[in-house]
């Protein structure tokens, strides 16, 4: 009983000195840059394809198959925007739904087309296609991110 007792107690000691734990992927982000909000960026995605701006939100999703994307909203539920990494320099974990992430990078804007929609689709995104298949999208490009747990 008394060993019991102290093993549940050193894995709950575990498990709530890790809830804190900021993964750390890419370039730094600027720990003094305060975020822009998804929603302004969401709002007017070109006045942020040059300069650098730092977002935060909740993972939504991520790519299935090596977490070479993940989509990152404001909170649970609401409209996001898909996450790349520069040069394809890192990935996500793939059970990084639900953390909590702040990104550093620039947004893109371009047309996917038929063959880079489907594959998307394939990993889990949401696209808006349209009448020919395509699919407009806005993106966020991020040079680093971090990730902490919302546990």
């Amino acid at each position: 009983m008394k060993q019991s007792l102290v093993i549940t107690f050193l894995l709950v000691t575990a498990s709530t000195a890790f809830a804190g734990e900021i993964i750390k992927l890419g370039d730094a982000v600027p720990s003094s840059a305060k975020a822009t909000s998804l929603k302004q960026v969401l709002a007017n995605p070109e006045r942020y394809t040059e300069n650098a701006v730092v977002v935060e939100g909740v993972v939504q999703k991520s790519c299935s198959q090596k977490g070479c994307w993940m989509e990152l909203a404001p909170a649970a539920g609401k409209d996001g925007v898909r996450v790349t990494f520069k040069d394809y320099g890192f990935f996500v974990p793939l059970d990084s739904k639900g953390m909590k992430a702040r990104a550093a990078g620039v947004t893109a804007i371009k047309v996917l087309s038929i063959t880079d929609a489907d594959h998307l689709e394939g990993e889990g995104a949401k696209l808006k296609r349209n009448a020919d298949g395509t699919a407009n999208e806005v993106s966020f490009i991020a040079t680093g991110v971090e990730l902490r747990s919302s546990r």
